[in-house]
């Protein structure tokens, strides 16, 4: 076996490790069948590092800032957004089990191992936060929508950062009680498995947090056209971090969908622009 092989094959072996350890980790903070199933995961994973040291003949440490940092991701979005992170990161290195399968016969069978079992087993995880992406994308999305628009249009009609915010934030604070409650209506007659309140805050507490970063601008700028600008930058960043997060999650191309809300979102932005600035032209509204 060339050194090259070998390399290779350390490197893998101490990515297998480090995984163990990760999904070891996130066994912990679960319960029940969930719990089961991470320590499935993780399991396996131990038996490819195991595999990969009949050739190594050693035992290499995990990699712990990487252990850290994805309990970190796993707290913040969940954990069916780190196993298929995590997945998409074995997909990529496929080309490296090819490369090698000529002089380690096993790398094939552990690469189907992979590519099947684990599959499997990270598609039995019952991720709570899912059954509310619907609720996230309604008031992620309105307030985007609804907000940028209603900023622009603002920007030009009155001139003033303060008066802006200000305007912004009423809009805002009326729009967020407004898709709670009709968020509740909605699910409090549906028949899936949402509670309704559940529901209604989850719409609500993501409108409001999009509210509040959208209108920062407008309350440490002083010129109105920097806020806007420095808005429709915030708006195009929480757009890209929730496609990353939905396209991961449930395994969709990432550039259509981004280009597709980014659009809608800043088309609907530029129009109430354009009626802001008719409406300080021509019909003589001065702030």
């Amino acid at each position: 076996m060339n050194d090259k092989v070998m390399s290779v094959i350390r490197a893998m072996q101490a990515n297998e490790i480090t995984e163990y350890h990760i999904y070891s980790a996130l066994a912990k903070g679960l319960k029940g069948e969930n719990a089961n199933v991470m320590s499935a995961i993780a399991d396996a994973e131990r038996g490819h590092g195991y595999a990969w040291s009949r050739y190594t003949h050693t035992e290499p440490k995990p990699n712990k800032l990487k252990v850290l940092y994805f309990r970190f991701i796993a707290k913040l979005f969940g954990v069916t957004f780190v196993l298929n992170l995590m997945e998409k990161g074995e997909q990529n290195a496929q080309w490296i089990y090819a490369e090698i399968e000529k002089e380690v016969p096993e790398a094939s069978r552990i690469r189907q191992d992979e590519e099947e079992h684990e599959e499997a087993l990270i598609a039995m995880i019952d991720d709570e936060r899912l059954k509310y992406t619907g609720s996230i994308v309604l008031g992620l999305n309105d307030a985007l929508v609804e907000l940028t628009g209603a900023l622009a249009g603002f920007t030009f009609a009155l001139g003033n950062c303060r008066t802006i915010g200000m305007a912004g934030f009423i809009t805002g604070s009326a729009a967020t009680f407004s898709m709670a409650a009709s968020e509740y209506l909605s699910k409090k007659n549906d028949t899936g498995e949402q509670h309704p309140l559940k529901a209604a805050v989850v719409t609500g507490g993501t409108y409001l947090a999009v509210v509040i970063f959208l209108l920062l601008p407008y309350f440490v700028c002083s010129s109105p056209l920097l806020a806007l600008a420095l808005c429709l930058g915030t708006a195009a960043l929480i757009i890209w971090t929730f496609t990353f997060y939905v396209s991961t999650v449930y395994k969709k191309l990432f550039w259509p969908e981004f280009l597709e809300m980014l659009c809608i979102s800043f088309g609907v932005a530029v129009f109430s622009f354009c009626i802001g600035w008719i409406a300080q032209r021509f019909l003589g509204i001065e702030m």
